[in-house]
């Protein structure tokens, strides 16, 4: 057996709540990982004005990848924790895919009426290096009736071409369509270009159909016609705003993973949760652990463990289905605590019994 070492950056609020869950389910299938806690946060950023030290790529390098819980903190800004943790170890790790499956879960149930796990399965790939998260740009003649600020989107043909690639390959392996997330009538430059490379790459895939839509065309179809859709491919911010979207009609942002990811397997991958640190809820044992142990399954199936991480996935599917130990935002009473608890259990009985 494979002996991993794997980071853990709790970090704020729930994040530390639903890492200590995922890493116990990980632990029940994957027994002799060596895991090391590393405190950064908003809360060590308001005492030493750094969320990492400078060093901090350095010191995750040689980890086998990295699990993180959530940042964000009353009285620190969110881009304060966005620049100085998050996409730090993004560009670090050349993590330049960041992977957002959303489903409907057995047990759960849609904000869509009358939609069902058949309609509600929807692959999300954001490019998460470039676009339109970019430091390029500031603000000009401040304090003055004339000021202004400039910000400048990114779309390298690097970029563009690997990660439109990588969902044309995620398509392939699934129901062989895939949507490009656009606003070429807006944006003048960067998306007719984003879309001449789309074009330039479906070439090489005839066996897959392909869609353009506008980001508002394609929010509005995500609510509307969800059936529709399989693998969607989009810039930083569009591949953000719609896998939010998609993750709010699929039951909640409490049911969604995330990877970052580097597809070269030359630096690690990191896993997280869609939803953020909820500071109102930390520490009272209601979260709901099963984003993170859902990312923790991710982060399994990335390391080459597919029967652990399969294991993980069917034993949440199995709790959530059962329905007699769900936290509060499923409808239940149980803590954040108990529904680690079992889906460690169900999911030990799973590795057990093959």
């Amino acid at each position: 057996m494979t002996a991993y070492r794997i980071a853990t950056i709790p970090g704020d609020g729930i994040g530390v709540d639903v890492t200590a869950e995922a890493v116990r389910v990980l632990d029940a299938v994957l027994p002799g990982i060596a895991w090391t806690e590393f405190d950064w946060s908003c809360e060590q950023y308001l005492r030493t004005g750094a969320m990492m030290p400078s060093d901090g790529p350095h010191q995750l390098a040689g980890f086998d990848a990295i699990l993180l819980g959530a940042v964000g903190f009353p009285g620190v800004p969110d881009h304060i924790s966005l620049w100085g943790l998050l996409i730090p170890l993004r560009r670090a790790f050349g993590q330049y895919v960041n992977l957002r499956p959303v489903r409907l879960l057995p047990g759960t149930t849609s904000a869509l009426r009358g939609r069902t796990a058949e309609d509600l399965d929807i692959l999300i790939v954001r490019e998460n290096s470039e676009g339109e998260y970019s430091d390029i740009g500031g603000k000009h003649n401040p304090g003055r009736p004339d000021e202004f600020v400039l910000q400048q989107s990114v779309f390298t043909r690097v970029g563009c071409e690997r990660i439109i690639r990588y969902a044309f390959d995620r398509a392939r392996e699934r129901c062989r369509t895939l949507c490009s997330a656009t606003k070429s009538n807006g944006l003048i430059h960067s998306m007719p270009y984003w879309d001449s490379i789309v074009e330039e790459i479906a070439a090489d895939y005839p066996d897959i159909t392909v869609r353009h839509m506008h980001i508002d065309a394609l929010a509005a179809e995500i609510v509307l016609h969800p059936d529709r859709l399989d693998v969607i491919v989009g810039s930083n911010l569009f591949g953000d705003i719609l896998s939010d979207l998609a993750a709010a009609v699929t039951g909640g942002l409490g049911l969604a993973p995330s990877g970052n990811i580097d597809p070269t397997r030359t630096a690690p991958s990191m896993f997280e949760a869609v939803h953020g640190s909820a500071p109102d809820i930390a520490g009272q044992g209601i979260a709901n652990p099963v984003a993170q142990i859902l990312a923790g399954a991710m982060m399994l199936d990335q390391l080459g463990e597919k029967a652990a991480a399969t294991a993980v996935d069917r034993a949440v599917c199995d709790v959530l289905d059962k329905g007699a130990t769900l936290t509060p935002d499923l409808g239940g009473t149980a803590t954040t605590s108990d529904l680690g608890n079992a889906i460690a259990d169900r999911a030990a009985e799973l590795v057990a019994s093959t």
